[in-house]
This record gives C-alpha cells, sequence and structure tokens, in this order.
C-alpha cells in the first residue's frame, strides 16, 4: 500500500453489520462517487430528520408509537452520520472536494 493508499470507511456495513472499507488513493473512482453520493444523501436525510423531530417534539405529542419510532429513527440516522464523520476524519480531503 502506497502513501496515497487510504482505508475509507464507507457508508454503508457489510453482510454481518461489519464495516466496509474501500483501500484506494484514486478518490475520483466509481466506489468513492458511489460513497459520496451515499454520504450526502444520508447527512440530507438527517437533516430532514431534525427537523422532523423539532416539529414532533415541539408539538408537544402524548403518541408513544411515533415518539418510538422517531427515537428509532435518530438512532439510525446518528450510526449514519457518525460514520460519515469518522470516515471524513480518517482520510485528507481531495481536491475539489469539501
Amino acid at each position: 500500500m502506497t502513501a496515497q493508499d487510504e482505508l475509507r470507511l464507507l457508508p454503508w456495513a457489510g453482510p454481518d453489520g461489519k464495516p466496509c472499507y474501500l483501500s484506494t488513493g484514486d478518490h475520483g473512482g466509481y466506489v468513492s462517487r458511489l460513497a459520496d453520493h451515499i454520504e450526502a444523501f444520508q447527512l440530507g436525510m438527517a437533516s430532514q430528520l431534525l427537523e422532523h423531530a423539532r416539529q414532533v417534539l415541539d408539538d408537544d405529542t402524548e403518541d408513544l408509537d411515533e415518539l418510538h419510532l422517531l427515537a428509532g429513527q435518530l438512532a439510525s440516522a446518528l450510526r449514519d452520520v457518525l460514520r460519515v464523520a469518522t470516515s471524513r476524519g480518517r482520510r485528507p480531503v481531495a481536491p475539489g472536494h469539501r
């Protein structure tokens, strides 16, 4: 492995829930671009979910089923966002990406 090659934590898990990594120095390859798009989608969904959570909590809902569903969705989004943050913290920023 060269100095340019970095293990990139991908924004999805393997069959057993284990992390998936990509070993490449090519930031513009197909899998890298796919991972970039999925990360962007996950971050956008987390942002929308956060806004929905604010609305639900502002309504002072007592619907426990709705709160339970919301908590599950927030936990899932937090897992995704943490995976993205971990991945981005481990790799250098490619030219043209921020």
